[in-house]
């Protein structure tokens, strides 16, 4: 009885561990190459998949989604004979499960060295300061190689990165300078130009600041000129409504010269011959109003002779 117990126990263990190699899940993006007695027989897709089981094995399960594989820096010599230090990332995608594992023994590190040896082709014919200033144009012909070469692998390159480019020490520390000087030079520069644009606006501002003083004076000249004008011609016409005489005027005129005479720049007063006139007709008004205006003088005293001795 003992005996087949054990053997129907054994019979179950070999009957689950058969289900378990012929039922098989292929997760999604996913895919598995199936060999039959050591011979490719099918790739397995996502999803739920049955094997024969002790015959069909498993031989490979591939990710079909993009990766990314990052390069340590390798140096690479350019045209002007400088070591630079290049890190590189590809962007790649199996497309093909069974080229990939049957086609190349290791695409990743076939990959690798592909990316090496291309870059070091590329960046030959370069350059330092081309290589610095060309990495679309470096990307673009690294990609198109690798594309080309890992097509047959059942791999697509998808993209290519020049993570860094790194020059020697003593080109670093040049370079540094020449963009020192560089940004020194443009600071001058745009320091001459603001100084220059400043003076401008100022002179500008100056002139525009002459250029309405001038108006202003010119406009108050003018307006005090209309205003003397204005005076001189009320006053004259006072006068002749008022009918002077030729004394009043003459006294008007004594009272106008001492004005005529003020002044710190009157260093030369002339006394115009009309005065004469004036004067006489001030001592005619002034002899006009004594008392004695009006009585005939008689003649003389007689002049008393001296007695003879």
């Amino acid at each position: 009885m003992a005996p087949i117990i054990i053997v129907l126990i054994v019979l179950v263990v070999l009957v689950f561990i058969a289900l378990i190699r012929t039922i098989q899940v292929i997760p999604q993006a996913s895919a598995a190459i199936v060999e039959r007695f050591g011979r490719y027989t099918r790739t397995l897709s996502a999803g739920l998949n049955i094997v024969v089981p002790f015959i069909d094995t498993i031989r490979n399960r591939v990710d079909l989604r993009e990766q990314v594989v990052p390069f340590p820096p390798q140096p690479v010599i350019t045209q002007d004979n400088l070591v630079v230090n290049i890190d590189t990332v590809i962007y790649y995608q199996v497309t093909d499960a069974r080229a990939a594992t049957y086609e190349v023994a290791s695409y990743i590190q076939a990959i690798e060295q592909l990316t090496v040896t291309t870059l070091r082709n590329i960046i030959g014919g370069m350059d330092l300061e081309r290589t610095l200033t060309s990495r679309e144009e470096i990307n673009a012909a690294l990609r198109g190689v690798l594309d080309e070469a890992t097509g047959k692998w059942g791999i697509r390159v998808n993209r290519v990165e020049l993570k860094a480019i790194e020059p020697p020490t003593s080109i670093q520390d040049s370079m540094e300078k020449q963009m020192r000087a560089d940004r020194d030079k443009r600071a001058a520069i745009l320091q001459a130009e603001g100084v220059r644009q400043s003076e401008i606006l100022t002179a500008e501002g100056q002139k525009q600041s002459a250029i309405l003083r001038a108006e202003g004076e010119a406009k108050a000249a003018a307006l005090k000129a209309e205003g003397e004008a204005q005076a001189v011609r009320t006053v004259f016409e006072a006068i002749h409504a008022g009918d002077p005489d030729q004394k009043l005027l003459s006294y008007q005129y004594l009272q106008m010269l001492p004005k005529i005479a003020e002044g710190d720049a009157n260093k030369l007063w002339i006394v115009p011959s009309e005065i004469g006139d004036a004067l006489k007709g001030l001592g005619g008004a002034m002899n006009s109003f004594k008392p004695d205006a009006g009585v005939p003088k008689g003649p003389p005293p007689p002049r008393q002779q001296p007695p003879i001795e």
